[in-house]
């Protein structure tokens, strides 16, 4: 017998007597037990406090033996919460009544007079499925709370450019079909957004859209983490797990970078995609696989199946439809949109929510040609509503750095954090003319921390 309570039970029967016995019996058993005569306030007591099972008399008045009153009764509570364990109890059981009451959403079926330990066991049992099922629940909402966030994210294409309209309306004519896409376009174009907005508007939308990056994957994980394996597989197979195609089942799977598969992989992934099955690693029997395939790269698939390094026939699978995204340098007329976008995105998350980018700013933006696309922009952008100390950025706050041999101001997204403070404090200094005092007030910093800096950095 444990202390610790185990649940919650509601039992519902016209005899005193059961309801006494049953009260007793339970409560040894760490249940929390509330009894009631009257069916008729089953609902008020439902709405009132949170059972985990109810225990239910199937006949409330005297000379009734059809049952009919427990089903009615089931119902109601199933419709009130599906989650709870509904255990039904007679005096004039037979196995007729056990089928159709465990059809109707019952969860076991006991005879009175019970022996106790059927009637604990069968109590403990309905406590830790209800659980289970609410946990499930719990899970799965959590899911699709997670799943509306991330779309909201993804949510809107910004731009309204000839090049940008084009593609949204590829994205409506293909999307309600179950045609395989192929989107092309360099990185930081913006790829994944665009294979959501496909599923979205897609008849899986209510399903789950996966997203693997291809490139991400090792060589030697390849198989096992997008088809799964079984227990014993392999020395690290402790259980059975499904890959990526079993997860995806029923929604949308996005292979990322798919340009980056090795040659000797190629023809396992092919075999997958022509017969619409799997067969985990380690298994004999395959499984089939309903998902809708999207697939992304930036690189020329077409040039490399000349080349040898891409099989035609996987080209062919995976590009019923191709849709090409433009680089943002052939579309500057969505730059100002985009920036006014990340600019109030930022301001807000870092609590800036006055902050305003002037005309200059925009205009020195939109005359650079940003080889990383939308992922540099939205990446300057961020660092500059970060280091200013203003209400409005200006051309000084984008921090274009040259790099290599490209002729424009190129802003590198792999400087560091110290590389930015520098880079920061030298701007201060020399819009200041060296004036510490005005320096310090700009970086929100004392006098003794610029003096530190300087020396550290060596300025």
């Amino acid at each position: 017998m444990s202390s610790k309570k185990k649940g919650s039970i509601l039992i519902v029967d016209d005899d005193e007597d059961v309801l006494q016995a049953a009260r007793l019996l339970l409560k040894q058993n760490g249940v929390t037990v509330h009894t009631e005569k009257n069916p008729d306030r089953i609902p008020g007591l439902l709405k009132s406090y949170k059972y985990d099972v109810v225990l239910l008399d199937m006949n409330f008045h005297d000379d009734v033996s059809s049952g009919e009153e427990g089903f009615y009764w089931l119902q109601k509570i199933r419709e009130t919460d599906p989650s709870i364990s509904v255990i039904l109890i007679t005096a004039y059981g037979d196995i007729d009544k056990a089928v159709k009451a465990v059809k109707e959403g019952a969860t076991d079926f006991v005879l009175k007079p019970w022996q106790n330990e059927k009637l604990v066991t069968t109590v403990l049992a309905a406590l830790k499925l209800t659980d289970s099922l609410r946990e499930v629940a719990t899970l799965k909402e959590q899911q699709l709370q997670l799943s509306a966030e991330i779309d909201h994210h993804y949510k809107e294409i910004i731009g309204r450019s000839p090049a940008m309209l084009e593609v949204l309306q590829m994205i409506e004519k293909v999307a309600a079909t179950e045609a395989n896409v192929l989107i092309l376009g360099e990185n930081g174009t913006g790829k994944e957004l665009i294979a959501r907005a496909l599923h979205r508007r897609s008849n899986r939308r209510e399903r789950i859209f996966v997203n693997v990056d291809m490139g991400a994957i090792p060589e030697t994980l390849f198989e096992s983490d997008l088809f799964g394996y079984k227990k014993g597989a392999f020395t690290d197979a402790k259980e059975d797990k499904a890959g990526r195609f079993e997860v995806a089942h029923g929604g949308t799977l996005f292979l990322d970078e798919i340009g980056n598969i090795p040659l000797n992989l190629q023809s396992k992934l092919l075999t997958v995609i022509q017969n619409r099955k799997v067969t985990r690693v380690g298994a004999i029997e395959s499984r089939p696989i309903d998902i809708r395939l999207v697939c992304a790269t930036n690189k020329p698939l077409q040039e490399m199946v000349k080349e040898g390094d891409f099989r035609e026939d996987l080209l062919y699978r995976i590009n019923t439809i191709e849709i090409h995204l433009p680089p943002l340098r052939d579309r500057r007329e969505d730059i100002e949109t985009l920036v006014e976008h990340y600019v109030k995105l930022y301001a807000s998350k870092y609590k800036k929510t006055e902050l305003r980018v002037s005309k200059g700013a925009v205009q020195k933006l939109e005359g650079y040609g940003w080889p990383g696309n939308i992922r540099e922009l939205q990446h300057a952008i961020e660092r500059a509503v970060i280091m200013t100390s203003g209400d409005k950025l200006t051309e000084e706050d984008f921090l274009l750095v040259r790099t290599g041999s490209n002729k424009e101001a190129s802003f590198s997204d792999d400087l560091t954090l110290e590389e930015l403070e520098k880079a920061a404090l030298k701007k201060a200094l020399q819009k200041h003319k060296g004036n510490i005092t005005k320096t310090a007030e700009e970086l929100g910093l004392t006098r003794a921390s610029v003096y530190r800096r300087i020396e550290k950095f060596g300025l």
